[in-house]
């Protein structure tokens, strides 16, 4: 009888109507692979996929055609390093978010977050970690999957794993137990029993915390040892799952490099030789540059005159790295500043003469290449998912477009329409000639790489 009432059911329940095929007419695509865009391509999406790619498409019976004029057609961005469940520091330092906001109002938090992320132009995002919210970015990728809540595609760390006694808050009572924002461990068999409880309650990807402060004003030292991050990395590779490591301090970086980890969040204290040693294992820098521009603001520092320690040593890392070969993700540990302003991080990444282009495919194919995504995201490319942003311009000359994300299509579903920029009469004939030169130039030619960071 059970089988005959399931298949009642499945008779009786409403079938949605399948999407129409869309044909996407922009003005040029930047596909996130090439530096350069492909003026006059056209884009077909059905069934959620990227159907084919290329100049003067035919647009099947029933297609519905957008047009999108003076538009850049581009893969939806990947934030790299995340944090939905915080938020800028200037409304609320970290220790209040992690021990006085209920868990309910971190999620709720989260949830408009997550839909400023996907506005943004920002299709997927790796999360790493809710700093003392448990699990609950897991269901929160649950309710973006099933359509409850609009928001990036998610892969999450959960928890994520420190050393017993290394993270925060802190300044309490000895001896009183006080909530963490991480899971705390202490040798080889805790670190793999917390990596897999935490991959078995659904973590995407395992954060561990190589270094960090022992107490308040001191400078971080590394805390994991070698052999815990090591087995943190086998048991975590074994279950098919990436390692992303929280290292500040050259020591640290050594070990998660020795360990083979995937990537490294901050690396403020690299030296050339420790970045040698990543680009030989191919492991990727996640710069964070933008989390350290924005503590500083926080603490007063307005952008010109003396540049704080802490943003110089971010600077000197990323171009360290670079010289070195290094592959770089685009992440800007969002949540130290605000969601939706994600492509804060490219911006400094392009001051620090990083090109255009470059910084594009880092927070495309080159993000979905260290995350282990490319076969389903971050390209335009027949096949993949078809996660898709218009902006308005030519971001390959200048990240700055980036900002003016007029349409975000998420597997293959509409979730902000096109709206034409408006521009007034007066300027109309300047724009045009803009556009004009943009999409049919010749790019301007990369900046040498500076020997040091240079200062704004």
């Amino acid at each position: 009888m059970k089988w005959l009432l399931a298949l009642t059911l499945s008779i009786a329940a409403p079938v949605a109507a399948a999407e129409p095929p869309i044909l996407l007419r922009p003005a040029q695509v930047f596909d996130g692979v090439d530096p350069k865009p492909h003026p006059g391509w056209e884009v077909l999406i059905e069934g959620g996929k990227i159907v084919s790619v290329g100049p003067k498409l035919t647009a099947p019976a029933g297609a519905r055609t957008i047009d999108l004029p003076g538009q850049t057609l581009m893969p939806g961005m990947i934030e790299g390093h995340g944090h939905l469940f915080l938020h800028p520091y200037n409304e609320t330092s970290w220790d209040d978010q992690v021990l006085h906001e209920p868990l309910a109002l971190r999620t709720a938090q989260a949830v408009a977050q997550a839909r400023a992320t996907l506005m943004a132009g920002f299709t997927s995002e790796r999360d790493l970690g809710t700093e003392g919210a448990g699990y609950a970015d897991v269901g929160l990728r649950q309710a973006i999957d099933q359509g409850v809540v609009p928001g990036p595609r998610m892969s999450v760390a959960t928890r994520a794993i420190v050393a017993l006694g290394a993270y925060g808050p802190k300044g309490f009572e000895p001896g009183v137990a006080i909530p963490q924002g991480a899971e705390e461990v202490s040798g080889i068999d805790d670190m793999v029993r917390a990596v897999r409880s935490q991959i078995a309650a659904g973590a995407d990807v395992v954060k561990l915390y190589a270094d960090y402060r022992w107490g308040p004003g001191e400078p971080s030292r590394a805390t994991l040892s070698l052999a815990e991050i090591t087995a943190a990395t086998e048991a975590a590779h074994d279950a098919g799952r990436t390692v992303a490591v929280h290292a500040s301090t050259a020591e640290g970086m050594r070990r998660a490099i020795a360990a083979g980890v995937d990537t490294i969040e901050h690396g403020y204290g690299g030296t050339p030789e420790i970045f040698k040693a990543m680009a030989a294992k191919g492991i990727t820098l996640c710069p964070t540059l933008a989390a350290a521009d924005a503590v500083a603001r926080y603490r007063g520092w307005t952008g010109t005159g003396t540049v704080p320690q802490g943003v110089f040593d971010s600077w000197k890392a990323f171009h360290f790295a670079r010289a070195a070969g290094v592959p770089i993700c685009m992440g800007g540990d969002v949540g130290v500043f605000a969601h939706g302003d994600n492509a804060r991080e490219m911006e400094l990444m392009a001051e620090q003469e990083m090109p255009a282009a470059e910084v594009l495919i880092a927070a495309t194919s080159g993000n979905a290449r260290a995350f282990h995504l490319d076969g389903k995201v971050g390209a335009v490319k027949a096949g993949l998912l078809a996660d898709l942003i218009a902006v308005d311009g030519d971001p390959t000359r200048d990240v700055a477009a980036v900002r003016d994300v007029t349409m975000v299509i998420k597997g293959g579903v509409v979730e902000k329409a096109f709206t034409e920029p408006k521009r007034t009469p007066a300027v109309d004939g300047v724009v045009d000639v803009i556009l004009k030169r943009t999409f049919t130039g010749t790019p301007r030619p990369a900046a040498a790489e500076p020997e040091k960071p240079r200062k704004r």
